[in-house]
Order: structure tokens, then sequence, then C-alpha cells
């Protein structure tokens, strides 16, 4: 019998590891085969127009940091991740708590709420960018019916940048308040019952009751969104291309404009490697957080 029930337990690991190899090589083959050859061809001068490359060691990541158009975009990055994060968490948990406590129409408002997340990024970019156009948009022609004079919202100086800050935040607000309305589901309501009857108001109960249960979701949350707003690319290219003047280029952007088109995949290999490791640099804390948590 002993023999028997062994024999199986080996069947049934032997399958799984048979079920889970073919899983691990396609994720192998997906994700650690690019970035080998992005890393290494980080080290050369690669141009795919003429097919050629040789090795060319560091000069790639030297004629990154000099170049000044690259530093306005990791600038550009920064700022622009560490605003879009914070008020998309902060806008997510208000619209989170007031859904969660909500007697009659949640499913309603959830549905209305995530509409702009389900959209695809390029779609809300081109919507947008005619919504915003100085010459025919409807906020132009709303300004215009109020005597007010027309703005560039997207492609003028100063402007850029906050308009695709505020059309990104209302994108993926939606996000954040998902993930922080299930983590709002977990807080047990015998402890903020515990703590209204010991007199607690609702900012004492969200302070020490709500709070700590759902900062391990917060900080998934801040991960996520930093790591995917790193890798804003769409609306800036279709709203502002970057500019003017590189004033509202990403990283992502400062690739396509220098490396992609222009064909030197080095030179964008060198780039990603540095969005990466500061993606990294900015996540480790996120991660520190939601172990500890845990």
């Amino acid at each position: 019998m002993k023999k028997r029930l062994m024999k199986k337990q080996g069947s049934t690991a032997l399958f799984t590891y048979e079920m889970t190899i073919p899983t691990i090589v396609v994720i192998l083959i997906m994700t650690v085969y690019p970035v080998i050859f992005t890393v290494l061809y980080s080290f050369t001068d690669y141009n795919y127009l003429k097919g050629t490359y040789s090795w060319i060691g560091l000069e790639n990541y030297k004629n990154l940091f000099s170049n000044g158009f690259f530093r306005q975009s990791v600038w550009n990055t920064i700022l622009f991740t560490l605003i879009a994060v914070v008020v998309e968490i902060g806008l997510g948990l208000l619209l989170a708590l007031y859904v969660n406590s909500l007697k009659k129409g949640k499913k309603i408002f959830r549905t209305l709420v995530l509409l702009p997340y389900l959209l695809p990024a390029v779609t809300v970019a081109l919507i947008w960018r005619m919504m915003l156009s100085p010459n025919y948009g409807i906020v132009t022609q709303i300004l215009s019916s109020l005597g007010l004079p027309a703005y560039n919202w997207v492609g003028g100086v100063g402007g850029g940048g906050g308009g695709v800050l505020v059309i990104d935040i209302w994108q993926n607000t939606p996000f954040a308040f998902l993930l922080l309305y299930a983590c709002l589901q977990g807080v047990s309501e015998s402890q903020k019952q515990a703590a209204a009857i010991d007199g607690a108001g609702c900012l004492q109960t969200f302070r020490h009751i709500v709070l700590p249960n759902i900062s391990g979701g917060l900080a998934l949350c801040a991960m996520l969104r930093t790591i995917d707003t790193f890798r804003l690319f769409e609306k800036v290219n279709i709203l502002t291309g970057g500019g003017p003047a590189g004033t509202t280029s990403t990283i992502t952007q400062f690739m396509y404009t220098y490396g992609i088109k222009t064909l030197k995949f080095g030179f964008a290999s060198a780039s990603s490697i540095v969005m990466t490791i500061l993606v990294l640099i900015l996540s480790v804390g996120y991660v520190k957080k939601a172990v500890h948590t845990n």
C-alpha cells in the first residue's frame, strides 16, 4: 500500500514537472532571451539598416549621459511618474472609500469608473487630441462661447506636459480604484464596529483600522503604476511628440526618436537598460513594503 502511494505521488510530481517545463521554456524565450540581447546590443553600435555591428564598450552610455535631451527626458519621466502615481492612488483611494460606503448602486458606479481604463491608450490619446484641439476641439468651442481665448493644451510651451499628465491620470485612476476597492473588501467589519463603539470617528477608524489593513495593497498599486507610467509612450507620441524642444519627452519617446527612428538599436538598447535600472530603483521601496506587510 505504501509503495503504491509513493508511486502515485511520484507520477503526480512527474506530471506536474512535464506540464510546468513548457511554460518555463516559453517564459525564458519571451523574457530572458530579449533582455540578454538588449544588454549585449547596448555595448555595440548595431545599426539595423546597415546590418553590421562592432563592440564599442560603454560608448553608448557615455553618449546617453552627455545628451541634454536624454537628461531632460529622464527628469521628465521621473517627475511625471511621481506626480501621476501619487495623484492616481489618492483619487483611486477616495473613490474606493466612497463606493465602499454606498448602500445601493455599487455595480453601476464601479462600471462607470472603470470605463476610461478599458479604452486603449492610443484611442484615449486620439480622442483627447481632438477634444483639446485649439482649432476645432470641443473645449476650444466652449471657451470661445464664454468669450475666453483658445489655448493649446498639449502643444503649447508649458502646457503639453500638464495636458498629458491630466489625461494619464484620468485613464489610470480606475486601476488604482479597482485594486484598492478589492483591498477594502478584506477589512474586517468587526474591527470597524469595535472602533466605533470605543468612540473612534471616521478619520481615526481610517487611520488606525483601514490604512494598516490596505498598506500592502497601496504599496503594490504604487509599484505597478510606477512600472506602467515609466513605459508611457503612446500619449506623449500622439499628443506632443516629445515637444516642444523635448520639454515633454519621456525616456521611451527619446528611445523612439533617437534610437528606433534612426535605426540605431545599440543606442536605443542602452536607453532601455538605463530605464529598467531606474524603474528597479524606484520600485524597490514598494517591494520591501509589500513583503513586510505580508
